[in-house]
């Protein structure tokens, strides 16, 4: 198994996603052995476009390099019944279209996408809000694709957010496991936690 690493940022400090030797460790999180751990995608082959900065490599994830995830300070999981679990907080918590219009605009260049079309992708918090994500960390902001990459879609990841926030909320599964799960990789993160 290589060896990988997340880092996400938090207030003030950075939270450490290390995948290394047969364990997963997110701060806060207990370890989980290799066996247990879904496997990130192996890199495949994408045309980008000159001058890219980030690669479309780990496609249908970010590149861990150029968005490698960041945390809400104020989202633990003892403050989940008034953060994430209140219906509709993540309105209150959601950048403006103009700021992630904006950055996506920078990101859709960066990862060097051929195809520039704004509508074709959504700015995507990579760890979601619904589960403590970052609302405005460019960290945890990309151009996630609407068409098919590897086998995964921003539509797709979408149903798998709300199942791993309803899983959190109803006492299931504990709140970093799933950030852990979905940081890890979305497409396997229900199985990952038992909720497929």
């Amino acid at each position: 198994m290589r060896s990988m690493h997340r880092r996400f940022a938090g207030s003030g400090s950075a939270l450490a996603l290390a995948f290394t030797a047969g364990t997963i460790a997110l701060a806060g999180a207990p370890a989980a052995h290799a066996a247990d751990a879904p496997a990130r995608h192996a890199p495949q082959p994408h045309t980008a476009t000159a001058g890219a900065s980030c690669s479309q490599a780990y496609l249908p994830l970010p590149d861990p390099a150029c968005t490698p995830g960041a945390l809400n300070p104020t989202v633990s999981q003892s403050t989940i019944n008034s953060t994430i679990c209140v219906s509709g907080w993540t309105a209150t918590v959601r950048p403006s279209t103009s700021y992630t219009n904006r950055l996506k605009a920078q990101q859709i260049v960066a990862y060097g996408y051929a195809d520039t079309s704004m509508a074709d992708y959504e700015e995507d918090h990579f760890i979601p809000l619904e589960l403590g994500g970052s609302p405005t960390s460019p960290l945890n902001l990309w151009p996630e694709p609407h068409y098919n990459t590897n086998g995964g879609t921003s539509y797709g990841k979408d149903g798998v957010e709300t199942k791993l926030k309803n899983a959190v909320c109803s006492g299931k599964v504990q709140l970093a496991p799933a950030q852990n799960a979905i940081a890890t990789d979305w497409t396997t993160a229900l199985s990952t936690l038992g909720l497929a």
